[in-house]
């Protein structure tokens, strides 16, 4: 890979990762333009995606010191605030945990199976974005462990490339009537521990196996530049992304998907 294409590809993946219009779908076109095989993009991936763990820690530090200053705090009966936030976020893990441990290796196989899968799951996403920006479902002040769970199982369904991940967990707690602000730090939130889940299982790997089996053919400087552009462009997304989850402008991100979608399509079935 080259640097400059680690460059383009970083910062795609920064700036997707929280706009609702699916990273591993861009990346996936991107690898494909740039030819890049199944195992180096699935490494790349796994790298870039680490790089937005790190820059939602950098802008929502506020919210995971509030969510570890009560965690511990045991002077109520019953939960507090910050436990039941914690709580919450554990559930939206299950579905998704599920999905690692049993359907990795299938999940892999449809990284690699082609363009068509982005472009239908682009439209799907294009859908929910779309329902939920016209729906008006009763609102709710706080995320219930129940829509925690079907949030999760949002974020499970949004491994497929194309179905964004953050758009699918966005629209579902719309659908389910959560507060706009609540939802959006929520979604950017509860990724955060099976991200570094699977990039723990990387290093595991690359223990294994040495350095090379971590990088691939990829090169560390390539995936040092993705990284680094990936961390940058996500820490403008994600406070750009709050911001325009709770003026409700998710429509022109429906549109967007539906565009891209329907171009891959017919580009597929053409070719």
């Amino acid at each position: 890979m080259e640097i400059s294409e680690a460059l383009i590809m970083g910062i795609l993946q920064g700036l997707t990762e929280y706009l609702p219009v699916s990273s591993s779908g861009h990346l996936a076109i991107a690898s494909n333009f740039f030819g890049m095989n199944g195992e180096e993009n699935l490494t790349f991936t796994v790298a870039v995606h680490v790089a937005t763990v790190f820059s939602t820690l950098v802008i929502l530090w506020k919210e995971i010191a509030w969510i570890f200053r009560g965690l511990f705090k045991f002077n109520t009966p019953g939960m507090n605030n910050e436990q039941r936030y914690a709580v919450n976020i554990i559930i939206s893990m299950i579905p998704v945990g599920i999905v690692g441990l049993f359907f990795k290796d299938y999940v892999e196989d449809i990284f690699s199976s082609g363009l068509l899968i982005v472009g239908i799951c682009l439209l799907v996403t294009a859908l929910l974005l779309a329902f939920s920006y016209f729906a008006k479902p009763r609102q709710k002040e706080s995320i219930s462990m129940r829509d925690a769970f079907i949030i999760g199982l949002a974020q499970a369904c949004a491994v497929l490339p194309g179905l964004s991940r953050s758009g699918s967990t966005i629209a579902t707690g719309l659908l389910l009537g959560n507060n706009k602000a609540k939802l959006a730090q929520f979604s950017f939130l509860m990724v955060i521990p099976p991200i570094l889940g699977e990039a723990l299982l990387d290093i595991v790997k690359a223990v294994r196996h040495g350095a090379e089996a971590a990088t691939g053919s990829i090169g560390l400087l390539p995936l040092s530049v993705g990284f680094l552009a990936a961390f940058l462009s996500g820490c403008l997304a994600c406070k750009w992304m709050i911001d325009i989850v709770k003026k409700g402008k998710l429509i022109y991100f429906a549109a967007y998907c539906a565009i891209v979608g329907a171009v891959i399509i017919v580009n597929q079935c053409l070719a």
